[in-house]
């Protein structure tokens, strides 16, 4: 039987925990009361999202984090979140239009890019 949905996302990082900071002091999101070990995981209205130490064997420093992978974050408000990224030092993208709604592309601690928009 093929998959139904996505039922989990995790972003593997070098320092959970400064990952999980840009996730709620810049994003808002907000930590699930219990997360496994070396993870912070976010319950989110679709399916969890994580930030994570690495797989054994994974070496973070070979490459782009996320190389060949898009991943998209509905939020509300992208002109207001552009501003406090700006203002916060993110590297965040002008706001531009999608064939899903007004969107900006932020770049996380870890180097992720992440395509945050409205829709």
């Amino acid at each position: 039987m093929p998959p139904t949905a996505p039922s989990f996302l995790a972003l593997q990082t070098r320092d959970p925990e400064a990952s999980a900071r840009f996730y709620e002091e810049q994003l808002g999101m907000r930590r699930a009361p219990q997360s496994p070990p070396g993870a912070v995981v976010f319950p989110t209205a679709t399916i969890p999202f994580a930030v994570r130490l690495p797989d054994e064997g994974v070496d973070l420093a070979q490459g782009t984090p996320g190389l060949g992978i898009a991943l998209w974050l509905r939020v509300e408000g992208v002109d207001e979140l552009h501003a406090r990224l700006t203002g916060a030092g993110v590297e965040v993208s002008p706001p531009f239009e999608t064939p899903f709604g007004r969107a900006i592309v932020a770049r996380d601690p870890a180097g992720y890019r992440l395509t945050l928009h409205e829709g």
